[in-house]
């Protein structure tokens, strides 16, 4: 069992709301968890602001759940509580909001580096949005070969250079030595811009200043950095993923979150470490690369997808997605030396795994 804990500091497109308003979105998050990996959930409203006594309360938790899923809790709280809980607790935190949008736009980059050819060691990033998902974004991308030197963060004050004064820990670590001040600054022969911040920030002329064969994710929920169809008609090269399902390329938590707590779970992970959220990425990566079968293609009204740049990052509904990702992420678990028993091996796991999907 999982539990869902929040003190709705920073709900989905409605903010600081409280926690007794964002129940409802927790419970509306506990059957995404039963639907794609049935797992059962509890969630919990804390109501407090205070983070150590936000702590406190999780850590008394501990004896009734196998992991935690912290959700909606504003930054930079929420790296602190995410960091001291990791650390108290002997189960796997997870705190969505950073991990799995990172987890789920590396997947997409992986996908835009094979089929723009560019190399990851060479791509000018900007991220758009310092708080939660922007940083954890800039932190897994790390991992896939771009280095530190090559990411441009924008928060709502402009580019995070070296003459900035206002910085928080988090942010204090992406600083740049440049004289670049604003998003549009930075963006002028960028490759790939990762937007987590509100919508319009992107222009078309921003568009126009990019690299060739650009890639955006324009993240921002309920309305993206910059419409789809604007960006598409500016570049035809583009790659663009969103947060939207009425676009190519949602990028959705939702492929997330349920099958890397299944692959924790199942082997008693003690934490979700690194390699187990590489392995998620490229296990969706991987997956949007095969042929799609058509049952995919009814739940989405007969539309067909094949890899390219339209269909860079799987579908919800694309039952494949558990019997990838869950399997990734409890090899990586035991690899990693997270897990408490023993693999049973891929072929009796995927076995288990049917047995959730007819249940």
């Amino acid at each position: 069992m999982v539990g869902i804990v929040t003190n709705g500091t920073a709900i989905l497109g409605l903010g600081d709301i409280g926690a007794l308003a964002g129940k409802p979105v927790m419970e509306g998050k506990a059957v995404l968890f039963k639907k794609f990996a049935g797992i059962d959930v509890f969630d919990i409203e804390i109501n407090t602001k205070d983070p150590d006594e936000f702590i406190h309360a999780v850590k008394l938790l501990e004896p009734t759940f196998g992991g935690i899923n912290l959700e909606d809790i504003k930054a930079p709280e929420s790296f602190y509580i995410e960091e001291q809980l990791i650390e108290r607790m002997n189960i796997p935190v997870f705190h969505d909001d950073q991990h799995g949008t990172a987890i789920i736009t590396v997947a997409g980059l992986l996908n835009s580096f094979e089929l723009t050819g560019k190399k990851s060691s060479d791509v000018k990033v900007v991220i758009c949005g310092a708080g939660a998902a922007g940083i954890a974004i800039a932190e897994l991308i790390q991992h896939i070969g771009i280095k530190k030197e090559q990411v441009f963060l924008v928060d709502t004050k402009g580019v995070i250079h070296h003459h900035r004064n206002d910085l928080n820990e988090s942010k204090k670590r992406y600083v740049q030595k440049t004289d670049a001040k604003t998003l549009r600054d930075v963006m002028d022969g960028s490759d790939i811009f990762i937007g987590v911040s509100v919508e319009n920030m992107v222009d078309e002329d921003m568009v126009r200043s990019m690299a060739t064969n650009p890639v955006i994710f324009a993240l921002a929920n309920p309305d993206p950095e910059i419409p789809y169809q604007t960006a598409k008609a500016v570049r035809s090269d583009l790659i663009m993923g969103t947060g939207r399902s009425d676009n190519p390329n949602q990028v959705n938590n939702v492929l997330g979150f349920p099958f890397i707590f299944r692959g924790a779970l199942d082997v008693r992970a003690r934490n979700i470490t690194l390699e187990m959220k590489l392995a998620a990425a490229r296990a969706l990566a991987e997956l949007a690369r095969l042929d799609v079968p058509d049952e995919v293609s009814k739940a989405y009204s007969g539309e067909k997808f094949t890899f390219g740049p339209e269909y860079l990052i799987p579908k919800p509904f694309d039952k494949r997605v558990l019997f990838h990702v869950a399997p990734a992420v409890a090899e990586a678990a035991v690899a990693s030396g997270s897990s408490r028993i023993p693999y049973p091996g891929r072929e009796k796991y995927l076995g288990f795994l049917e047995g959730i999907i007819r249940v």
